[in-house]
């Protein structure tokens, strides 16, 4: 079996930043612990299997750990490739997932991601994540996601989160969201995940559709951009509708190839 796969480069204009996704084009489903064992093999952040099916795309996203429910950067990744290689000449991407349809719209160098909004509320910190902080947020909250929101981005680029403590807890599907107001964007974040395989993701696109709601609330704005701090950095421009939350940014392709099965 020879299977094409794109890795594309999500929420960037550059390679070698933003968050990297492998996007692999299925004819039919795989059993899942084969599309399980591909995505660990892949070794990045999630890998998306899609299948098109002429009006609409099914998709599906699996960390080298577990399938997700929801995989903004992987889905942004997955419109570049159909559009940009694939010829995909449609301005509007409709996907089939686990979180229902999504859709992805092709305008001004952008793709626009149409998301469900994720309204996080507050909550209690568990002790394994805030024992493992070297700081303490002023704001918890949580939807799929803990929202633990910081004075200013200097408390969010300077974090330190002991692993060995953090990874005693386990947050399934989600992870945790350390956010504040940005410098030089509306808000920044940084993005955590306990017991994963890679423990801070470089941009989180499902996790602003809490941090757009939330951000919104609080600065009396539904058009925001955002900047994700982690080593790679990614950039995303959310906007609160409704009960929608529409997360756009830019994507490079960095390689394409063939995996091999037997």
């Amino acid at each position: 079996m020879k299977l094409k796969y794109y890795q594309i480069d999500a929420f960037t204009d550059k390679i070698f930043s933003g968050n990297p996704a492998k996007v692999v084009q299925l004819n039919e489903w795989l059993e899942d612990g084969l599309l399980q064992n591909i995505a660990r093999e892949n070794s990045v952040d999630a890998t998306a299997f899609f299948i098109d099916k002429g009006d609409n795309i099914e998709l599906r996203w699996f960390t080298p750990d577990l399938e997700l429910d929801l995989c903004g950067h992987a889905t942004l990744a997955t419109a570049h490739a159909l559009t940009t290689i694939l010829g995909y000449a449609k301005d509007r991407i409709t996907f089939n997932t686990k979180s229902g349809q999504l859709f992805v719209y092709v305008k001004n160098n952008l793709y626009e991601m149409n998301l469900p909004e994720r309204n996080p509320i507050e909550a209690e910190l568990p002790n394994f994540i805030k024992e493992s902080l070297n700081k303490q947020p002023t704001e918890v909250l949580k939807s799929r996601d803990y929202i633990l929101v910081y004075e200013n981005e200097e408390d969010v680029r300077n974090i330190r989160i002991d692993k060995n403590t953090f990874d005693k807890g386990n947050i399934d599907p989600g992870g945790v969201a350390i956010t504040a107001k940005g410098n030089h964007s509306d808000f920044v974040s940084r993005f955590f995940i306990p017991q994963a395989t890679i423990f801070e993701d470089p941009v989180t696109g499902s996790a602003h559709a809490s941090l757009t709601p939330y951000w919104r609330n609080v600065l009396n704005k539904k058009e925001m951009s955002a900047i994700q701090l982690s080593t790679r950095k990614g950039k995303l421009f959310c906007t609160s509708k409704e009960d929608r939350v529409l997360i756009a940014g830019k994507a490079k392709t960095y390689s394409d190839g063939i995996i091999r099965i037997e």
